[in-house]
């Protein structure tokens, strides 16, 4: 009886033995172009307000809810430790693109029976608090990425990050209808302000017609003012911001130089939190 128990375990053990000596496949290289969530982003991303805000066919979205999918996998498979050997350039464009992402899986969770993103959250947790995903192998909410991860101070101190992040609204700075990508994340960056800025409906200086002379801005100068004050590009506060982008909020001379001389009073518009979906 004790040979046949040994035969039984010895089969097994033996089976054990080879797989602990099978190489195991490589962890697959994440695709630092990030094709998939790039290609969905060009079908479904349609440009508003002559290119300088968008809306995004949220419907679309829901038919290719799979490849989406695929692409969230590939995110969240990332180590931490791979992660931590990008350059800052892409750990950058992960985190946004990850942030965007995520976004709009959790707007599909619920679409089309909600108006806005903020109807997905209660009266003691937002939609941004939620931990819905896992990221660098932990439950991860999309304030972790914005407000933990991209503002955590001397990691990227870089303001245009909330041209570029989309929170599903129309109030927000357009979701850019490509993916960003390390080797031109600057030129991105440095295009979303350009456009976030151009559109008056957020960002104007209201002289004509009897306005108050203020200069009207987004609310996001307000939330995230300081990001403004930490001296990237030789900008050390809002006011400094708007003086670089004084030909898009005016087209009037004086009103510019006043813009420019920092002279202009600011007042912070109400946010428009309906979804910015291009319905049908």
């Amino acid at each position: 009886m004790f040979k046949a128990l040994v035969r039984f375990l010895w089969v097994p053990m033996a089976l054990m033995v080879m797989l602990a000596l099978m190489p195991r496949p490589a962890h697959a290289a994440f695709d630092a172009q990030h094709t998939v969530f790039n290609t969905l982003l060009g079908k479904h991303v349609l440009r508003v307000s002559g290119g300088n805000a968008s809306q995004l066919r949220y419907q679309g979205m829901a038919q290719e809810r799979a490849a989406l999918k695929l692409y969230l996998d590939s995110v969240s498979a990332v180590p931490r430790a791979e992660f931590n050997g990008w350059s800052k350039p892409q750990r950058m464009a992960f985190l946004i693109n990850a942030y965007n992402a995520f976004t709009i899986e959790l707007v599909l969770t619920k679409y089309p029976a909600l108006q806005s993103i903020k109807d997905l959250g209660s009266l003691i947790q937002s939609p941004w608090k939620k931990k819905f995903f896992t990221l660098f192998g932990e439950a991860t909410s999309l304030d972790d990425i914005e407000q933990t991860m991209l503002r955590q101070r001397g990691a990227y101190d870089d303001p245009r990050i909330h041209f570029a992040l989309n929170c599903a609204s129309i109030g927000c700075p357009m979701l850019r209808e490509e993916a960003y990508v390390a080797e031109r994340l600057d030129a991105q960056l440095d295009a979303q302000a350009e456009r976030f800025m151009s559109d008056r409906s957020r960002n104007r200086y209201n002289g004509a017609n009897g306005g108050n002379g203020e200069l009207e801005v987004s609310k996001v100068f307000d939330w995230y003012g300081r990001d403004f004050e930490l001296g990237h590009h030789g900008i050390a506060s809002v006011a400094a911001f708007m003086a670089r982008y004084a030909l898009r909020l005016s087209d009037v001379p004086a009103e510019q130089e006043k813009v420019r001389a920092q002279a202009a009073r600011i007042r912070f518009l109400d946010y428009d939190w309906r979804l910015n979906d291009a319905r049908p």
